[in-house]
């Protein structure tokens, strides 16, 4: 029976997505990418697969959990397969600085970033290019907002890299990026489904940097405190985004071949925007969805995404679903 595969190696991030799947009577399966056995000269079978490949698998001890999916993922498109966030999609996830030339490409603006290879090398590329100016230090490959850390001078960065709390990077790889100094502690989120424009969150960033909006993720209290009024850590934003730039944005994901992305931006002291991550395996907060009455229905995330990926089913495998 032709099928929905879900490519992923995280379980605690598949339940929201489970129900939808459930809710709308979709035959599916999981794949479980930390591992496996997959005969490379017969052909996968029927169906429609999305990848959900996260950047931070090896904070999991799935350390080659990516690699394993780009072998995968080789096969499903030799074979023709339908393929949601395939291969070009994997190597974005992974590669930050891969993100921002292909953003750059379409005319989305990103923060000044320098890629850098090898620890003792940071310093020097600070003094270069950021003198006294505060700077953000983080992997090339991340994910969650791990291991992104600000500073503001040139000793404090030094400390942290000379100290016993500097991990270093999965791939060998970190940036500098300048840091872009808001009216407001927050960023937002924009959320995209088969390519189109789905919602927009604020995100308040007042405790820092870890912004995965899953609920398996979520660390401490939801509600943060902002000026006099209690903010929630994640709200849907009514108006969306402005229409430049989700057109820019969507154009990006097409030229990318990336269908299913959370896109996250800022805007800075002058309201220009600046958008420094793309996230392709996107998760999305139920208590703010809940807030905006999306939970159960194509509106909200996991629903949306489960109606796109049903669609695409029955569109290639009429007698599937």
């Amino acid at each position: 029976m032709s099928r929905i595969h879900v490519l992923h190696e995280n379980p605690l991030w598949l339940p929201p997505l489970a129900g939808a799947f459930d809710q709308r009577r979709l035959p599916w399966t999981e794949w479980f990418m930390d591992g496996g056995i997959f005969d490379l000269s017969a052909p996968p079978p029927e169906g429609v697969f999305y990848n959900r490949m996260s950047a931070s698998s090896h904070t999991r001890n799935h350390r080659f959990a990516a690699e394993l999916t780009a072998g995968v993922l080789a096969w499903l498109a030799a074979h023709g397969r339908r393929v949601i966030n395939g291969s070009g999609a994997l190597d974005l996830e992974i590669s930050k600085a891969r993100q921002y030339a292909a953003l750059q490409t379409q005319g989305v603006a990103t923060p000044r970033s320098i890629l850098v290879g090898g620890r003792d090398r940071v310093l020097d590329a600070a003094r270069l290019y950021f003198a006294d100016r505060p700077v953000i230090l983080k992997p090339n490959r991340g994910g969650k907002g791990l291991g992104v850390r600000l500073f503001h001078t040139l000793d404090g960065l030094r400390q942290h890299v000379q100290s016993d709390e500097y991990e270093e990077p999965v791939d060998g790889l970190v940036l500098l990026q300048d840091y872009i100094r808001a009216p407001e502690p927050c960023i937002t989120r924009a959320e995209f489904i088969g390519g189109q424009f789905l919602y927009a969150v604020r995100v308040d960033t007042s405790e820092g940097f870890e912004l995965c909006p899953a609920e398996a993720c979520e660390i401490g209290d939801l509600v943060c405190p902002v000026g006099e009024v209690r903010q929630h850590k994640f709200d849907i934003l009514s108006d969306g985004i402005p229409d430049a730039l989700r057109v820019k944005l969507e154009r990006f994901l097409a030229e990318s071949s990336v269908e299913v992305a959370g896109i996250e931006f800022i805007r800075d002291t002058h309201d220009r925007v600046w958008t420094y991550d793309v996230n392709t395996n996107t998760n999305y907060n139920p208590e703010a969805e809940a807030r905006a009455g999306y939970v159960g229905t194509d509106r909200s995330g996991p629903g949306a995404l489960a109606a796109f990926l049903g669609t695409e089913l029955r569109r290639l495998y009429p007698l599937a679903a």
